[in-house]
């Protein structure tokens, strides 16, 4: 497939595969007669995971040497391995934290969630404090 192609596929700009490319996170692609490039299908599967490891915050220098590794083939699984491994201890730990966040988060809301029924306790109170006379308002303790 050509670039335009691979580009509107996979959501990458015609640019970012070029970049991609020159430094690295993606193989050159081969060449049809006319000099454009001409990419397998089942580099899509590989644009997934790159965007993947993207969302997860991966670092592109750690992107870079797992594309490294992986051309390098089969002997260097192990490595792949660690580097995943790795990374993913560092993801479940911004997830927690993440999760902490989002409790706070839920504790303030559920906290303006009361806030309309405050306002009308509040209202109720003011009005009825109003409609009493102004010696009974002044005798009432606080």
């Amino acid at each position: 497939m050509k670039i335009g192609e691979l580009a509107k596929l996979s959501g990458l700009s015609v640019h970012t595969i070029r970049y991609y490319e020159r430094i690295g996170l993606l193989p050159y692609a081969d060449r049809n007669r006319s000099s454009q490039r001409d990419y397998d299908a089942s580099i899509l599967t590989w644009i997934a995971f790159l965007g993947r490891l993207k969302t997860i915050g991966m670092p592109i220098r750690d992107m870079l040497r797992y594309a490294a590794l992986r051309e390098a083939g089969v002997a260097t699984e192990a490595e792949r391995r660690a580097l995943l491994v790795q990374h993913r201890e560092r993801v479940a730990l911004h997830l927690a934290e993440l999760q902490d966040c989002l409790l706070v988060l839920d504790t303030k809301i559920a906290g303006y969630a009361g806030l309309e029924q405050r306002i009308r306790d509040d209202d109720a109170t003011q009005l009825q404090r109003r409609r009493q006379p102004a010696g009974a308002r002044a005798a009432r303790p606080r």
